[in-house]
């Protein structure tokens, strides 16, 4: 698991947040976001069943960009602890819109306890994009959190600009690394 930072134009030391991203066997992106911490401090949707949903950041949302390496091109994918989610295609940052993929539906799993606030998600990389399968992959860890107040605070693994820009290419740092050939199933994070 990866250290999140809140950005420093949103301090927050309420909360401890780690994520990781990895690639399945499956060809699948396998993510998980663990929050510890004073839950009754912040706003957390109840679960349902999963379901698109909109405008999901504007709450507490666990993110993930998604870029073949070399590419500007990328994917985002939001999910909330409702169980909502979302997934929206870039060709540059922020230009773009809802992904056109009828087949996604994210697995999403969300455990809660009085402290800790896990989101494990699982997604096949095709559905994603046809070329994330087999591509080395750049992927921004990110997630914004709803205090009780309704203050937001933006975590990610790195912030790249003054003002929080989840979209900023600078910000996808984590690395997957292509499937080897002889086995086609595993890619690495640094």
């Amino acid at each position: 698991m990866l250290a999140l930072a809140p950005h420093p134009s949103t301090p927050d030391d309420a909360w401890d947040l780690s994520a990781l991203a990895e690639r399945t066997a499956h060809a699948d992106l396998r993510l998980r976001y663990v929050l510890r911490g004073a839950l009754d401090a912040m706003h957390v949707p109840a679960a349902g069943p999963p379901r698109r949903g909109d405008r999901l950041w504007e709450h507490t949302c666990a993110e993930a960009f998604v870029a073949a390496e070399g590419a500007s091109a990328y994917v985002e994918l939001n999910v909330s602890p409702s169980r909502q989610w979302a997934a929206y295609a870039f060709t540059s940052p922020r230009v773009g819109g809802p992904l056109a993929a009828p087949g996604l539906e994210p697995r999403i799993v969300v455990r809660r306890n009085r402290e800790t606030l896990a989101i494990d998600v699982r997604v096949a990389l095709a559905d994603l994009s046809s070329e994330y399968a087999h591509a080395a992959l750049r992927v921004g860890l990110t997630m914004v959190v709803e205090a009780a107040d309704g203050r937001l605070s933006y975590w990610a693994l790195h912030h790249p600009t003054a003002q929080p820009d989840f979209h900023h290419p600078d910000g996808f740092t984590l690395r997957l690394a292509a499937p080897r050939a002889a086995d086609g199933d595993r890619g690495s994070s640094p």
